[in-house]
């Protein structure tokens, strides 16, 4: 089975990312913690807001996870008005 690749231009696109992949391992966000050396709640957070990870921790995150983050350019250079999230 070859690796999906998966997009993400939204925080939000991220935390369902990293909760979908949590349970999809079967951990629990306490047991998921316990190996970050966070709390349960700190996970709810990250999944919640993940706007709020540091790089280290996202970098943490998908080493257990069995994730690798890779930066790459879109197929098309987004205008400053394409922008979907309205933050920039």
């Amino acid at each position: 089975m070859s690796p999906r690749t998966q997009a993400l231009v939204t925080s939000s696109q991220l935390g369902a990312l990293l909760q979908g992949t949590r349970k999809s391992l079967k951990l629990t966000q306490a047991q998921l913690g316990e190996r970050l050396g966070l709390s349960q709640r700190r996970i709810s957070e990250l999944e919640r807001a993940p706007g709020t990870l540091s790089v280290d921790q996202l970098m943490a995150l998908c080493a257990l996870l069995g994730l690798q983050l890779t930066v790459q350019p879109r197929a098309k250079a987004p205008r400053a008005t394409d922008d979907p999230t309205g933050e920039w």
